[in-house]
C-alpha cells in the first residue's frame, strides 16, 4: 500500500518546464524553497511549484493523507489511482498549466500557484469523504452498486469484512489474499454480465442488480461463517471447476501473487478465446488485460514474471528481451497504461478439478499496450 500511495503522490505533480518563458526571470525567484530543494531538476511546473513553495508542500502533504486514507478503505486501489490521474490532468489544465517547456511565466507564478492550492486543498478534503468514493466509481458494477443504497451499504459491509480478516494474515497470505479477492470481482463481473460495459447508461444494467446482491449476500455469508478466521475463506481453492476464463483467472491471480506483481500491476480483465480439452489435459488460450499501478521499464524482471514478456514502449509492442533491452532498457510505463497478453495456459484434471500447470506468464504469444505513455 506505501509502494501504491508513493507512485500516487507522484501523479499529483506532473510533465515541464525550468525558467519563464516572457520573462528573463527565472521563477525560482518566486519560490522560497526552490534553490534547497534543487527543484530544477524537476520536469514540470507543476512539480517546480510544489517542491519550491512552502504553502503547496503542506497543502500537497494534506492531500497525501487523503489519498492514504482513501486507499486504506479501497479493497482494490486501481479505481482511485485511475481518478486520481485524471484528476491530475483537470487540474493542470485548469490552472493554466498546458504541458510543454516553459508554459508558466515568472509573472504566471502567483496566480497559478494560487489556483493549485485552492484545489488541492478542496481535493483533500473531498477525497476524506467516504460517499466520494460512490460517486468516483468507473466501472459498470461500480456505478450500479453507487446508484442503489442496499447494494452499495452491502458492498460497504463486505470490504470492511475482507479487510479485517486479511489484516490478520502475514504479508505473504495477504498478498495472496487480496489477489484472490480481486479474482472474485472479476468473476463476479463475468457471471452479472457487466464486463465492458463501463460506459453503458444505468438504466440498461439495472437487469444485473439481482446477481450482484446475490454475490455480495453469499460472499458476507461465507465470512461471517468463518468467525474471524481468515483461512477459511482465503487460499483454499486450488483447482477449478473447468478449464474456462475462471480457471485461467485463477492461475494468473495465483502467479501475480507469488511474485508480488500487484504492487506493479492489476489484472483487469480476463477473456477465453480457444479451449482445446482431452481426457486428462487442457490448453486454454486466453487474453489477459492489466493495468499499470506503479512504474517499472519495459524490460525488467517485473516485466518478465508479470507481463510475461519485454516491451518497446516507443511501439507499444512485446519484444523479445536482446530487443527490447537495446531500445527502450531505461523506458517505464506509466501509471494507468493498460497491457494485454495472450497465451495458452496449461491444465491438468485432479481429484479435485482443473490445475493449472503455469508457474509464469512467460513466454506469451502476443503483447500490446494501450495509453499514454
Amino acid at each position: 500500500m506505501r509502494l501504491i500511495l508513493l507512485v500516487v503522490l507522484a501523479l499529483l505533480v506532473s510533465p515541464a518546464f525550468a525558467q519563464s518563458g516572457n520573462s528573463n526571470r527565472s521563477i525560482a525567484d518566486k519560490l522560497p524553497l526552490f534553490a534547497r530543494n534543487n527543484c530544477d531538476r524537476q520536469r514540470d511546473p507543476a512539480n517546480q511549484l510544489f517542491c519550491g513553495d512552502g504553502e503547496l508542500a503542506a497543502a500537497a502533504e494534506k492531500l497525501g493523507a487523503a489519498i492514504q486514507e482513501r486507499l486504506a478503505r479501497l479493497p482494490d486501489p486501481l479505481p482511485a489511482i485511475q481518478e486520481n490521474a485524471i484528476w491530475l490532468r483537470q487540474r493542470n489544465l485548469g490552472c493554466g498549466i498546458f504541458g510543454g517547456t516553459d508554459t508558466v511565466t515568472y509573472e504566471e507564478v502567483d496566480s497559478v500557484k494560487a489556483c493549485l492550492l485552492k484545489v488541492t486543498l478542496e481535493r483533500a478534503a473531498i477525497l476524506r469523504d467516504p460517499n466520494f468514493d460512490c460517486l468516483a466509481a468507473s466501472t459498470a458494477a461500480g456505478a450500479l452498486i453507487c446508484s442503489e443504497p442496499s447494494l452499495a451499504l452491502a458492498e460497504t459491509e463486505l470490504n470492511d469484512m475482507v479487510h479485517d480478516l486479511i489484516g490478520k494474515l502475514n504479508p505473504t497470505e495477504a498478498r495472496f489474499a487480496f489477489a484472490e479477492f480481486g479474482r472474485w470481482t472479476r468473476e463476479r463481473d463475468r457471471q452479472c454480465n457487466l464486463v465492458g460495459k463501463d460506459n453503458v447508461p444505468l438504466d440498461e444494467l439495472t437487469s444485473s442488480e439481482p446477481c450482484l446482491q446475490d454475490y455480495l449476500i453469499r460472499r458476507t455469508a461465507e465470512i461471517t461463517a468463518a468467525k474471524g478466521d481468515p483461512k477459511k475463506v482465503f487460499g483454499r481453492q486450488i483447482a477449478a471447476r473447468l478449464p474456462n476464463t475462471d480457471a485461467v483467472d485463477f492461475c494468473v491471480a495465483r502467479i501475480h501473487a507469488a511474485n508480488s506483481c500487484g504492487n506493479f500491476v492489476r489484472i483487469n480483465r480476463v477473456f477465453e478465446m480457444d479451449t482445446e480439452v482431452a481426457a486428462q489435459e487442457a490448453l486454454v488460450t486466453a487474453e489477459v488485460e492489466m493495468v499499470v499501478l506503479s512504474p517499472f521499464t519495459g524490460c525488467s524482471s517485473v516485466a518478465a514474471t508479470c507481463t510475461g514478456t519485454c516491451w518497446d514502449l516507443k511501439t507499444g509492442n512485446a519484444q523479445a528481451a536482446s530487443v527490447a533491452k537495446e531500445r527502450s532498457s531505461k523506458d517505464s510505463f506509466n501509471v494507468t497504461r493498460r497491457l494485454r497478453v495472450q497465451k495458452a495456459f496449461a491444465f491438468e484434471k485432479a481429484a479435485d478439478g482443473w490445475r493449472c500447470k503455469e508457474d509464469g506468464l512467460a513466454p506469451v504469444d502476443f503483447g500490446v499496450t494501450a495509453g499514454s505513455q
